[in-house]
């Protein structure tokens, strides 16, 4: 029998008692002595408020702005940015190394020779492929990356790590990261936009412009690829002026209450601060996304005269438009899988050049021509490049490649980064980044040096645990990239 008094303990109310009293904290206090215990986050003794006021950097900013042309299926480097004569000498032959295929049942050890010549540009001398002669005008003005790496072979992971950090989904994307630790210029517009594909989302959606585990208010905003860009901006004809006023009004001042009542409600705070943003956007946005005030000479240098090219040049220079007037980070994407060339790879791509080519090109010349090309930086890119050999094997026209992310192409422009610059290169086949690799996390902890932002400590407290978009990967400043 138990004595008198006594009382029988599971081990879990063992452990919970135990834990939480003298016991567990003089063991806390040793272990920490010993530096055999994790840094403690302190508590923060007031309630933490989040908006997007314009705030300080640990260091001083090379780039105020980031446009982001993101090409999501992966476009193919060895016809387009990464020549390689090796192809040509074994086209037809068997691969003589080891490929690590994506889609074994298509895959084929034949090398496939690329049908396109590439030529030197600029005065840098960059040879680039003859499907894209605009990014020709700009090679003296670009930094381009010729060993990206991300090292996971589908298209969703690889999306992630490059946009988030890691190849985990629910994670906060770049641009929540970068409006997060910088908040935004104008108050009038969101920090964050994206100006999507009228077609479709592409791969994985809205994940692409989620704040993850960040408050809400550091989502991507999403423009309509058609009028109205956004909608519901305007209101009803009989509640414009004075009765909309009161209405919103009224609205603040229970929205004020009922915040004051449940406090730390992050998802209640980011809801009445959208409300408020999307009463000042009613002027501001509508100024910024109507392009009928640009001259003629600008809308054709943008190729919105041309049918192939009139839909992605108008969204890149509405992502002009909205970086002139503060915002901090856009995003302008291609649809779903549209440089994912596994067959037909011969019609196909030049289709998808085609259609980016002119107006990228177009924007890195106008944001040079109005003095923002400095200050602002400029990336073009998928989330992975392709294979040297053939896939779907099925006749000349219809042969593609598969994906490759161990070894690919990306470029950047403005806010620091080098003019008329090559980094890195992929082994003679472009099969593997082996000089000067630049892995996904060397890439974010970079472009958030030239915002003035230490990316080790730009940190979000999450259950008690500071995250950062590196997340514990070695993510280093690749020098050899900045003027």
């Amino acid at each position: 029998m138990m004595p008198f008094g006594k009382t029988f303990h599971s081990r879990r109310e063992f452990l919970s008692r135990n834990g939480l009293g003298l016991g567990g904290i003089a063991l806390a206090t040793l272990l920490q002595r010993e530096g055999l215990l994790a840094k403690p986050i302190k508590p923060s003794l007031e309630r933490q408020a989040f908006d997007v006021r314009p705030k300080g950097t640990h260091y001083e900013p090379r780039a105020r702005a980031m446009i982001s042309i993101f090409m999501q299926g992966g476009p193919s480097h060895m016809d387009l940015t990464d020549p390689k004569p090796m192809l040509d000498k074994y086209g037809g032959k068997a691969f003589p190394g080891k490929i690590k295929y994506d889609n074994a049942a298509q895959a084929s050890p034949k090398v496939l020779p690329s049908f396109w010549n590439f030529q030197p540009r600029g005065q840098s001398g960059m040879e680039l492929s003859d499907l894209i002669p605009g990014f020709g005008t700009i090679a003296d003005d670009i930094t381009l990356i010729r060993s990206m790496r991300t090292g996971v072979n589908n298209h969703g992971q690889s999306i992630h790590a490059l946009n988030t950090g890691r190849i985990t989904r629910g994670r906060p994307a770049l641009g929540s990261w970068l409006t997060y630790g910088l908040g935004t210029e104008n108050q009038n517009l969101p920090c964050y936009m994206v100006l999507r594909d009228p077609a479709n989302l592409p791969v994985e959606g809205v994940l692409n412009w989620s704040p993850g585990w960040l408050p809400s208010i550091y989502q991507g905003t999403v423009v309509r690829a058609r009028e109205p860009r956004i909608l519901n901006l305007d209101p009803p004809a009989e509640l414009r002026g004075k009765p909309q006023q009161n209405f919103l009004g009224f609205l603040d001042d229970l929205n004020r209450k009922h915040a004051q009542m449940r406090p730390g409600e992050l998802d209640l705070e980011a809801r009445i601060a959208s409300f408020e943003l999307a009463a000042r956007m009613q002027v501001a946005a509508s100024e910024a996304m109507d392009i009928s005030s640009e001259s003629e000479a600008t809308k054709k240098l943008y190729g919105i005269d041309q049918a192939e090219t009139k839909d992605f040049g108008t969204r890149c220079l509405i992502a002009r438009r909205l970086v002139e007037r503060g915002v901090r980070f856009v995003q302008v994407f291609t649809k779903n899988q549209f440089w994912d060339h596994h067959g037909s790879i011969r019609s196909s791509l030049p289709r998808s050049c085609k259609m980016i080519d002119q107006p990228t090109a177009a924007l890195v010349r106008d944001l040079k021509t109005l003095g923002l090309l400095d200050t602002t930086v400029v990336h073009w890119g998928g989330e992975m490049g392709r294979l040297p050999v053939i896939q779907n094997d099925t006749g000349i026209d219809k042969v593609g490649r598969d994906h490759n992310t161990y070894g690919f192409s990306m470029w950047v422009a403005g806010g620091g980064f080098k003019r008329g610059h090559i980094h890195g290169a992929t082994d003679e086949w472009g099969h593997e980044a082996v000089e000067n690799v630049v892995n996904h996390y060397d890439y974010h902890a970079t472009l958030l040096h030239l915002f003035g932002l230490d990316a080790k400590q730009l940190t979000f407290v999450r259950n008690r645990q500071e995250q950062t978009i590196l997340d514990g990967q070695p993510g280093k400043i690749v020098h050899e990239l900045l003027a």
